[in-house]
């Protein structure tokens, strides 16, 4: 119950306190990241839970079909020099495959080599 806490989004409670890296409102039970760790950068994990960053190289973990192509990406593929960006409906890595051309990949169908 300091001064410089801010007060609850959704009840606009002054009786608000941290808990670990979350605020709380004791009065409606609210929890929420406070504005400072929201600012960051956003981190994107690959399928077993490794931070990505640009440049990466990952390989494929599970065949992918691709329209307008007869065959698919096949599990294992590697994929060198990824590109994170906020991509459309959960793609968050582009990137180019030998053989298919630039496309964008989920972060879930990948695995950090």
């Amino acid at each position: 119950m300091s001064d410089n806490l801010p007060p609850c989004p959704q009840c606009a409670s002054e009786y608000t306190y941290e808990m670990d890296a979350l605020m709380v409102c004791p009065e409606c039970g609210h929890e929420w990241a406070p504005a400072d760790a929201q600012a960051g950068e956003r981190v994107i994990k690959d399928s077993v839970g490794n931070v990505l960053s640009d440049g990466d190289t990952v390989t494929v973990i599970k065949a992918l079909k691709v329209k307008g192509s007869a065959s698919g990406i096949k599990a294992g593929t590697k994929v060198r020099n990824i590109r994170l960006v906020d991509g459309v409906d959960g793609h968050d890595i582009d990137c180019r495959i030998e053989g298919f051309g630039a496309m964008q990949l989920k972060s879930s169908v990948v695995k950090k080599a």
